[in-house]
């Protein structure tokens, strides 16, 4: 099996497959169970300062959004940091410590946005052996309302001038934990970068309401008749997650800057993409409140054999994707595919049709005994009879070679203008 041996800003972990800090790292009996069950590393759940006491409500803490299956989709939380004591914490932290040197154990910090109120939690962790320190500057409720979380998160000076204090203050390696819950994720990063920071952490949960009780109608988790937003996660946030990712991983300006993922591992194969995107590690959360501690087996296993199969080492797959993620505007127009259907493993359900009929480009045609077939002519091979097919692999795209004839536009694969260079493009108008 692959070597998953992990070193990660100088904290070494024996797999990249960290739980990230949220309620299944608040104790130490949790943080056993997760490092016998053969997660590399915790972040652990949030301490804060012996300042206003953290108090979390007595009621609902969760609401969700299932998929037809009712499999879990997306989680929304309403929890805040931990409401434990702080040197209860941190002398678990410290039992925990001692006895599984070779894991990764990473303490997540929110206090006040003041450099003693830093200088005392710091100064508050230093004997605990801990592996580094994470900035939570992404929790986007409670917290953020006393002026911490991501009231920081979205100020790219506070990420600055907060990180120069921990990095002044601390021996530890430095992670800042970044939020989604902004325009543009690349100026947070470069100010963390700027501050000092030796990796960053994204993404943190989404501002979300998941739902309305139609009853009561509160947001929901209610309590006592009343909703309010809270922070989502889960698969659903995948692709932003995914996407904010490698906007830091491309960008000149964070080039180079360590990244741990979060945002809707479940499978190894989730992991692996993150990875490829530039993650040195990744931070699990809701599959393992999902499905438990164990889920961690399958995916050291199945990103152990992907890694064989491709003769590859973990180093080799962090950053792979990175270079082809590319702006719009570079995408090579003369790339041009057209749908085919597999008439053996089509099942005659009609999806694809109703679906390109109603709302794409009238590009498949039904017969009377309901054979579905393709109108070169009109497709634009947008992928949406793919996407909404039910049979894996039954439409696939068949791509045109250079000098062949595109049916819909009549011209010759090659002949198409690049984006970068066609007179209506304003970018290219804008270049010249």
């Amino acid at each position: 099996m692959a070597d998953l041996t992990t070193n990660f800003i100088g904290i070494k972990s024996p797999n990249p497959f960290w739980l990230a800090s949220a309620p299944p790292t608040d104790k130490e009996y949790n943080v056993r169970r997760a490092f016998e069950a053969g997660w590399g590393g915790v972040v652990w759940k949030t301490l804060g300062s012996e300042g206003p006491p953290v108090v979390n409500v007595n009621g609902p803490r969760y609401g969700a959004i299932w998929g037809a299956d009712r499999r879990l989709l997306g989680l929304n939380n309403i929890e805040l940091i931990t409401d434990r004591p702080l040197e209860v914490n941190l002398r678990e932290i410290k039992s925990v410590k001692r006895d599984y040197k070779d894991r990764a154990l990473v303490i997540s910090l929110m206090v006040p946005c003041d450099e003693e109120s830093w200088k005392a939690i710091l100064k508050a962790i230093e004997d605990t052996e801990a592996d580094g320190v994470e900035l939570n500057f992404g929790c986007p409720h409670g917290m953020s309302e006393r002026g911490m979380g991501s009231a920081v998160g979205q100020v790219p000076e506070y990420i600055e001038m907060v990180t120069r204090w921990v990095k002044q203050h601390s021996r530890m390696p430095c992670i800042v934990k970044l939020t989604p819950n902004i325009t543009d994720v690349r100026k947070p990063a470069e100010a963390a970068k700027r501050g000092g920071a030796d990796a960053v952490s994204l993404i943190n949960t989404i501002n979300s309401i998941t739902s309305v009780n139609l009853d009561s109608f509160s947001p929901e988790p209610s309590i006592d008749g009343k909703g309010a937003h809270g922070g989502y996660c889960g698969p659903a946030v995948k692709p932003i997650a995914l996407s904010m990712v490698s906007e830091i991983a491309r960008n000149p300006e964070t080039h180079g800057l360590p990244i741990s993922g979060i945002g809707g591992v479940t499978t190894w194969r989730d992991a692996a993409e993150f990875m490829a995107l530039g993650c040195g590690t990744v931070q699990v959360c809701t599959a393992a409140m999902t499905y438990g501690f164990k889920v961690v087996q399958e995916m050291m296993s199945g990103l152990s054999q992907y890694l064989d199969e491709h003769r590859m080492s973990v180093d080799d797959l962090v950053g792979r994707a990175v270079p082809n993620v590319t702006d719009w505007q570079y995408l090579n127009l003369n790339y041009v595919t057209k749908a085919e259907i597999d008439q053996d493993l089509c099942i005659k359900c009609g999806r694809c049709f109703a679906a390109c009929e109603d709302t794409s480009h009238q590009a498949i045609a039904m017969s009377e005994d309901r054979t579905f077939s393709v109108k070169d002519e009109e497709c634009v091979a947008c992928n949406l009879c793919i996407d909404v097919c039910p049979v894996e692999n039954c439409i696939t795209m068949r791509q045109l070679q250079k000098g062949e004839v595109d049916p819909r536009t009549g011209k010759k694969v090659g002949d198409y203008a690049n984006w970068t260079t066609h007179p209506n493009n304003p970018m290219a108008q804008a270049a010249e």
